[in-house]
């Protein structure tokens, strides 16, 4: 029986982007999932471009999925800790045409590249939607989950 792929998950809240690098190559990821919706951050390292940089001098592809991101209002809920609200709106924005659409991607990324783990903010990832990406894939694809934090150095 073929061993279950893994869908590692990772979120970088109080941590420098070089840690999270080394925490991406060590687990052996391949491909970095971004499922922020904004994919811009006060934090160095962490925006878009420069995300994309440091994970390529390491061998490490990037893909934003920016649909499987939490709307606005879902944001200021986590902000304020309202975690079931936060659930129930993103529940119903898995429900919409972009995100339905980027699961599927997300699915098909799974199946066909290396190791590949979701990006978001939130460093627990009980209180983060990328956790609840990750069972949907994990309930549609058979693949194990696996949530890397790295050290806040």
């Amino acid at each position: 029986m073929a061993k279950a792929k893994t869908l590692f998950t990772i979120g970088y809240e109080q941590t420098p982007a070089k840690a999270v690098l080394d925490e991406l190559q060590q687990a052996g990821v391949k491909l970095l999932v971004d499922v922020r919706a904004v994919a811009s951050s006060r934090r160095p390292g962490f925006s878009k471009n420069q995300l994309a940089a440091g994970l390529d001098e390491r061998g490490i592809a990037y893909v934003h999925l920016r649909g499987l991101g939490t709307p606005k209002e879902g944001r200021e809920a986590a902000r304020s800790g309202q975690y079931e609200t936060l659930r129930k709106i993103y529940d119903a924005h898995l429900k919409t045409p972009q995100a339905k659409e980027q699961i599927d991607e997300l699915s098909a990324l799974v199946k066909t590249s290396g190791p590949i783990c979701l990006l978001c903010y939130e460093r627990d990832h009980a209180h983060c939607h990328r956790q609840w990406i990750a069972e949907i894939i994990e309930d549609r694809d058979h693949v194990k989950v696996e949530n890397l934090v790295a050290p806040q150095t």
